[in-house]
């Protein structure tokens, strides 16, 4: 499904946009999601920047390569929040190696054995 269909700018509908991995992104599409295979941090900039410019709503997948890169429009819309919401997803081929940024501030608050396996 190409990331630039769906509803037309100021519609009221949510996009739902998974970028990262051509495997990753196979199984997003198969449940509806507009994907962009084998993602690059130009290929975000350029949907995120389209999203904002359009004034559209969308919940944005990416992959934690792509989620942590250093774009304007991605800052633009973690400062912003709301109508666009960007979140990771781990890695199709190495999930177990997958920590997500919000490890590392609930550690620096409740101390560095705060989400350790307690079973």
């Amino acid at each position: 499904m190409p990331v630039d269909a769906g509803v037309e700018p100021g519609g009221s509908a949510t996009r739902l946009i998974a970028m990262g991995s051509a495997e990753l992104t196979l199984g997003f599409r198969l449940i509806g999601f507009e994907t962009v295979a084998d993602a690059k941090a130009d290929d975000v900039e350029r949907v995120l920047h389209n999203l904002i410019a359009r004034k559209e709503k969308a919940l944005v997948l990416l992959e934690p390569e792509l989620a942590r890169s250093n774009m304007p429009s991605l800052e633009l819309v973690r400062r912003e929040g709301g109508r666009i919401v960007v979140t990771e997803v781990p890695p199709l081929h190495a999930p177990q190696d997958y920590h997500p940024e919000v490890e590392d501030v609930v550690r620096s608050v409740l101390g560095p054995g705060a989400l350790d396996d307690l079973s």
